[in-house]
């Protein structure tokens, strides 16, 4: 299992916490996802074939920015 974590702007309510768990939910391999709006944080655990590249490509097209 391989861990990747993410600071993210525009994550301000529950609302915006389902939305990206909802989408990080359809890729094959993704097995869990911690959101902490308070840091502005996502955490994914993942196995094969889900990558990092995927799950940030997920988070910004679901509206939020990356940052590196």
């Amino acid at each position: 299992m391989n861990t990747i974590h993410f600071n993210v702007s525009g994550l301000a309510n529950s609302q915006s916490k389902t939305k990206v768990l909802n989408a990080l939910d359809k890729i094959q391999g993704v097995q869990e996802v911690a959101v902490d709006l308070g840091r502005g944080t996502i955490e994914v655990e993942y196995n094969y074939p889900a990558s990092p590249e995927k799950i940030r490509n997920c988070i910004e097209n679901t509206g939020y920015i990356v940052e590196d």
